[in-house]
């Protein structure tokens, strides 16, 4: 364990919390918003491809008492008969269909059961930069249109209905939002119409049906919630080896090294240099004859001349 005291550092604290921040989020929020918005696509295009398929049915049978309309009704083809409110008409800014700026007109109908619903007549591509055009009005009396099911889109803080050129405008299509603006008790949803039906405009085309790329970006954002914790996994483990080899190349270090703490040898005692051309044989040691030293060296007697000398009493 001491050797990952190291992770206890300020930076890599706050590298694993970094890490472990990221990967919480691709868990929780990134990958489940891309997965569920893959989800609700698929469910979308199921309905879509279930309505193309089926005859339409009397607007009557899919209202809801209170409330919004059931989601598995969303994009049935209803058929519904009223009269149209064009009084209360509003314009959908700020929209884009098919890569070109619009407004989407939105016209109430008083149905001949009694409830109003807002129905959406199609668009309409701006003059002038952002000035609407003259739009074409709503046929008077009652009429019968085939349209769409669809559910409010909701609002959003700060996106209020504004009145611009004498024209009142939303952001969103809600109901309810409408409903307000132009007193009206409005069903909570709306419908869009058909083309070539009464009131039609510029008919809205349907959404292409394909699950689009949410699958794989939820995908990715699981396989990058897995990735982060490998990767710091991988920075440990190469700090780890790291400071192992350079454990390594000092303890080599210290053993190379000369041991200093060893005795130092005694020192060698100074010899006198032999003179030139003088054989270490040729000095011998002071000897003692006849009570006298006798030098050493090459002036010393040979052991032959010493016992001629004793013999004859001669001394050199």
């Amino acid at each position: 364990m001491r050797r990952l005291k190291f992770l206890l550092r300020p930076g890599w604290l706050v590298l694993a919390a970094v890490v472990a921040a990221f990967a919480f989020m691709c868990f929780t929020v990134l990958a489940p918003w891309q997965l569920g918005k893959n989800t609700n696509t698929e469910h979308r295009n199921t309905l879509i491809e279930q309505s193309v398929n089926a005859d339409p049915v009397p607007i009557g049978t899919i209202l809801p008492a209170s409330g919004p309309l059931a989601a598995d009704d969303e994009w049935r083809q209803v058929t519904a008969t009223g009269t149209y409110l064009p009084d209360q008409q509003v314009l959908v800014r700020l929209r884009s269909i098919e890569g070109d700026p619009a407004y989407e007109v939105l016209t109430p109908m008083r149905l001949s059961s009694g409830p109003v619903v807002l129905v959406n007549r199609g668009y309409v591509r701006p003059v002038q930069g952002t000035l609407p055009p003259t739009i074409e009005p709503s046929p008077a009396g009652e009429v019968t249109v085939t349209a769409r099911a669809r559910a409010s889109e909701g609002t959003v803080a700060g996106k209020d209905p504004i009145v611009e050129n004498g024209v009142t405008q939303v952001y969103f299509v809600d109901a309810g939002q409408v409903g307000a603006t132009v007193g009206l008790p409005l069903v909570d949803g709306w419908f869009q119409l058909a083309e070539g039906q009464p009131g039609a405009l510029t008919p809205i085309p349907l959404p292409q049906l394909d699950a689009g790329p949410y699958l794989s970006y939820g995908l990715q954002w699981l396989a990058f919630g897995i990735m982060a914790p490998l990767g710091l996994a991988y920075f440990v483990r190469a700090e780890l080896r790291e400071r192992r080899r350079d454990r390594e190349v000092r303890e080599a270090t210290a053993a190379a090294a000369p041991d200093t703490s060893a005795a130092t040898p005694a020192p060698t005692p100074d010899v006198a240099p032999a003179e030139p051309g003088v054989a270490d044989d040729d000095i011998l040691p002071p000897r003692r004859r006849f009570g006298r030293s006798v030098p050493a060296g090459p002036a010393a007697m040979t052991a032959t001349e010493a016992k001629l000398a004793d013999r004859y009493g001669k001394h050199r």
